[in-house]
């Protein structure tokens, strides 16, 4: 496969090198460390307020709890291994381009494919459940349905559009709002914490292993793995803002790993908190499972309604990060080829318009024809889990193929650390067909009709001075000299 340099420029046409990636420029310097960790928790939030807790329906209180360790290490190393990816080439690419250097085209768009699925379906469902707390909170007389879908994607896409500054700064006050709220909650549930609800789901006396932590046995806490998930997903995306950030090579790196030490705390005070005041029986089904924890006799208390009120600002930072980010991995696909280059074009504010605009009318048609968020969120996990082992496997194949590679930031551990994440995310993948096998399949028809367009059309349009691509040619050109 060749590396084709767009045509030179036809009269007039201002369609040029030079030109061509001057309509396809973002803001630099736009954020530094504070903001990307704010936007790390962001991508995530929502997950503390409901989803987690349909795991204890799988796996009961201790296999949702070994699933959630288990998750947390697969996401702790591999934001470990991001760190040092995104110190080596810190561009809009994210895991795509990492996974360009060192698994080669196809691996590129193998992982940038999944990470889109993603970030188009999380949103679209996220975009549900905002519909779903404001018909339960009565807000402004709506009732769930498309007008609310539609609301989301057009208030909170022109605030992307308005510039990417603007954007960060307004998720990062909605984020503060969630997890202050949480940690209110869990400041409230303790002092209702009873041990003895913990494992009060009735065992499944034909499940191999089972006991009253395990009441689904030891198959439970594999079935549980997606939802342990959910206290950590959507963390990867901070590499998505490197061309925006300000010294990329050392601030992406701290704010990978302070978004995950902020999530690890967060995810354990309420899992304990919830599980510890109702016990799992009681918010195992629950959509609101915190409300759900503070309510034993079913009537509002003065905590429980500004923890539902601030469920809704989780759902709407997690939302307004997870547009962020599907717009920069389209961006950074299209800009190099691997996707129709007109999507890449950026507005006079630096803002990739297409990239907002053609995801966000995807996931409001999905939305509102299917309303179905569970089941669009099982299919953004089942791309998530496979790029996760991409971008593992880009770093133990960049670690042993290209050691004298300059990296500002070492992962601790190197390979040792990244094979973890590779398996437990292996794992993972396998996991998303034990609790949803129709959302798994359906992710693969959209994985294989994307692999086939860049196959047939995309492989060879490629654009050669794409940054990806340039960081993938210098290391051919390198292996030449050897």
């Amino acid at each position: 496969m060749t590396l084709k340099p767009l045509k030179s420029p036809s009269p007039g046409s201002g369609d040029g090198q030079d030109a061509y990636f001057a309509r396809r420029a973002l803001r630099r310097g736009s954020a530094g460390w504070l903001l990307l960790t704010g936007l790390g928790v962001a991508y995530v939030v929502s997950g503390d307020f409901s989803g987690w807790n349909f795991g204890l329906a799988e796996g009961g209180f201790g296999g949702l709890a070994i699933a959630m360790l288990l998750m947390g290490v697969m996401y702790a190393c591999m934001v470990f291994s991001l760190a040092e990816l995104s110190s080596i080439l810190p561009t809009a690419g994210g895991g795509y381009g990492f996974a360009r250097r060192a698994l080669g085209p196809w691996g590129g768009f193998l992982t940038g494919t999944a990470i889109l699925i993603e970030y188009v379906l999380a949103p679209a469902a996220i975009s549900i459940f905002i519909g779903d707390y404001v018909e339960s909170l009565g807000l402004f007389a709506l009732t769930s349905g498309w007008p609310v879908y539609l609301a989301c994607f057009v208030v909170f896409i022109g605030i992307h559009l308005w510039g990417v500054g603007e954007a960060l700064r307004f998720s990062f006050v909605v984020t503060g709002i969630a997890v202050t709220a949480l940690l209110v909650f869990a400041i409230g549930a303790f002092t209702e914490f009873d041990a003895s609800g913990l494992n009060d789901i009735p065992v499944d006396p034909e499940a191999f292993g089972a006991n009253s932590w395990l009441p689904m046995g030891l198959l439970g806490i594999w079935a549980a793995f997606p939802f342990g998930m959910w206290f950590f997903l959507g963390v990867e995306g901070v590499p998505l803002a490197a061309e925006e950030t300000r010294d990329p090579a050392r601030t992406l790196p701290r704010a990978i790993i302070w978004s995950m030490g902020v999530l690890v705390v967060l995810a354990l005070l309420t899992f304990l908190a919830s599980t510890g005041a109702r016990g799992s029986a009681a918010i195992q089904d629950a959509g609101n499972p915190l409300v759900a924890a503070l309510q034993p006799d079913g009537e509002p208390t003065t905590l429980s309604r500004i923890v539902n009120y601030a469920g809704l600002a989780g759902l709407i930072a997690s939302f307004f990060s997870l547009i962020y980010a599907g717009s920069r991995q389209l961006f950074a696909l299209s800009r190099a080829g691997y996707l129709p280059r007109f999507l890449s074009l950026t507005s006079r504010r630096k803002a990739p318009y297409l990239g907002l605009l053609v995801p966000g009318a995807v996931g409001f048609g999905l939305a509102a024809s299917t309303g179905d968020g569970a089941g669009m969120l099982n299919v953004a996990v089942f791309g998530a889990t496979i790029s996760y082992a991409l971008m593992s496997l880009s770093h133990i194949v960049l670690r042993r193929r290209e050691p004298g590679l300059s990296r500002p930031y070492r992962t601790p551990g190197g390979t040792a650390t990244s094979s973890v994440a590779l398996v437990l995310a292996c794992a993972a993948l396998v996991a998303t067909f034990l609790v949803d096998v129709t959302a798994a399949v359906i992710a693969l028809l959209v994985y294989g009709a994307a692999l086939a367009y860049f196959g047939v059309y995309s492989k060879d349009r490629l654009v050669a001075r794409a940054p990806e691509e340039e960081f993938a040619a210098l290391a051919a050109a390198e292996a030449e000299l050897r």
